[in-house]
């Protein structure tokens, strides 16, 4: 049985050999995919006027051991990152990211924290990684630590290698790593190019299979009931490092703002 791709893919393939009870199962499916995950073989048998043995069969047809395999199969593709339809229209968007951002700050220590805001703060240079939907979050960060610090910088740049900026970190050099669920197969051989060091991965829980070859890891919790992933827990602990290095900064960190405000309004860059 595969499980690297979704039913509704699944039953897209197969469709041409299935006889038409089963068929009557697919485009039931089809038109509603929460079905997989939130109904009985017994209530998918009533909606299309078949029989459970029938279900049972179609799922088998498509390579799973049944109905309930399939269901697992779906939701272990979900918790991969992938969207899938797992909950209906009735999900409480507000109760799910108060969840995930309540999670992720209760497993975050504060003294961990610390330990690395001071080291963002101290650091000679910050180097942030990202990826995919990670990329957004790095440049998020750098944007924000530019307004308290010098020397900050983001990676890849478009179009361009990674061999020659790995091969220049710094000895005294902070690399922050962000990489989340679908991370790209070039993601294990960055972290083990930067073994040795100061590395802080921001990450999912599936990330923590790197624990052994960073610094330090970050956990967020992205949420797996609605379709797409949430990226409001590492936004805000993004936030909450950057509020903390300005707070190791100072002086110095309220000069840098103040400066690049003048700035702004030498090159009228923003809105009076």
């Amino acid at each position: 049985m595969t499980t690297k791709q979704d039913v509704l893919s699944l039953i897209e393939k197969n469709y041409p050999s299935l006889s038409p009870s089963a068929r009557s199962i697919a485009n039931y499916l089809q038109q509603n995919p929460l079905a997989i995950v939130s109904q009985t073989s017994a209530e998918i048998a009533d909606q299309t006027n078949t029989s459970k043995a029938t279900v049972s069969r179609f799922f088998r047809q498509l390579g799973y051991d049944s109905h309930q395999g399939a269901k697992q199969a779906q939701l272990a593709l979900r918790e991969s990152g992938m969207p899938i339809f797992t909950q209906g229209s009735s999900l409480n968007q507000t109760a799910q990211e108060l969840k995930n951002l309540a999670t992720t700050f209760e497993g975050l220590r504060p003294e961990i924290l610390n330990d690395i805001s001071q080291s963002i703060a101290k650091a000679s240079r910050v180097t942030l990684i990202g990826f995919r939907n990670a990329y957004p979050l790095a440049l998020h960060f750098r944007q924000q630590l530019q307004q308290v610090r010098h020397s900050v910088r983001l990676l890849p740049q478009p179009g361009q290698t990674l061999g020659e900026d790995l091969h220049d970190i710094l000895d005294d050099e902070v690399i922050v790593l962000l990489g989340f669920r679908r991370r790209t197969r070039q993601f294990k051989q960055i972290v083990a190019a930067l073994k040795g060091r100061n590395t802080i991965l921001i990450t999912d829980p599936t990330g923590q299979v790197y624990n052994q070859q960073v610094s330090h890891v970050l956990i967020c919790h992205l949420g797996s009931d609605s379709p797409f992933d949430s990226y409001a827990a590492p936004m805000s602990l993004v936030s909450m490092l950057c509020n903390r290095v300005y707070g190791f900064l100072g002086d110095a960190a309220s000069r840098q703002t103040q400066d690049i405000a003048a700035l702004y309004a030498a090159l009228d860059e923003l809105e009076p």
